[in-house]
């Protein structure tokens, strides 16, 4: 198991194109005096190797992290040795912070690639929060969106079956490279189709047989690391069948209540 080493802070650079760390702030109203204390902070693109991990279940939250490049996962597990991955992490998306609540990270993120990440010390983005209601406001944002998407798409998971699952995923992935500015149909996804099978609930046979399906029926094109989504359309509509499955539960629920 590799763990990124503290070490390396002396040799990444004093800053670094479209960091998001810097963006973050900069969206928040602080004056070029404060951005630059911010920047001094700040651990710019900090090389991560595949398979190292940037946090660890269990161990302390001394830093918050930002993906500059690359593609890390999220897995969570039992003593027993179960594991599942519980999320994935592209550029701009925060690391670190399922230990905030308690002190110690909750997961572990791994590099699924060659990354880099840009960090900052908790304690002392604490202290400058408190100096900057308006950093901390942004803050807030910040964590309120990440936490609605896990919501969202576990709530959405616990009813769907495997297609819609996989549709949904997809079109997840859509929406946020579109936020970053990139292309919403041809996405460069490199994780593995055993990690999609594992994060999705479902069985690497599963996701490879649905992968072919949805290609032979010409919604996307798969090309190694990349699959192209020709009709979002269609995505959607297989990914809505869980919303209508969802509004008539709850009305069988309801209906049974009132007996």
């Amino acid at each position: 198991m590799r763990v990124i080493n503290a070490d390396s802070f002396d040799r990444t650079p004093d800053h670094c194109d479209n960091c998001a760390l810097l963006a973050w702030s900069q969206s928040s109203g602080l004056t070029e005096v404060d951005l630059a204390r911010f920047n001094r902070l700040i651990t710019h693109r900090r090389p991560i190797k595949t398979g190292t991990y940037v946090t660890h279940a269990g161990s302390p939250l001394e830093s918050l992290y930002v993906v500059h490049s690359g593609f890390l996962k999220t897995t969570s597990g039992n003593e027993s040795g179960l594991e599942q991955i519980t999320g994935f992490l592209m550029p701009g998306d925060l690391v670190g912070m399922c230990g905030i609540a308690s002190g110690q990270h909750q997961c572990n993120t791994v590099a699924i690639e060659d990354s880099t990440v840009c960090g900052i010390s908790f304690s002392q983005l604490e202290q400058l929060c408190g100096k900057h209601p308006e950093l901390q406001r942004h803050f807030h944002t910040l964590l309120s969106t990440e936490i609605n998407r896990d919501h969202r798409l576990m709530l959405l998971l616990g009813i769907m079956h495997a297609e819609e699952r996989l549709a949904l995923f997809l079109l997840e992935f859509s929406t946020r490279f579109t936020a970053r500015g990139e292309s919403p149909t041809l996405l460069r996804l490199p994780m593995k189709h055993q990690e999609i099978a594992s994060y999705l609930g479902l069985s690497l046979e599963t996701i490879s047989r649905l992968l072919t399906r949805l290609s032979g029926d010409g919604l996307i094109a798969v090309d190694h690391k990349y699959i192209e989504i020709k009709t979002v359309e269609g995505l959607k509509r297989i990914a809505g069948n869980a919303g209508n499955a969802a509004r008539r539960r709850i009305r069988i629920v309801s209906s049974r209540s009132e007996i």
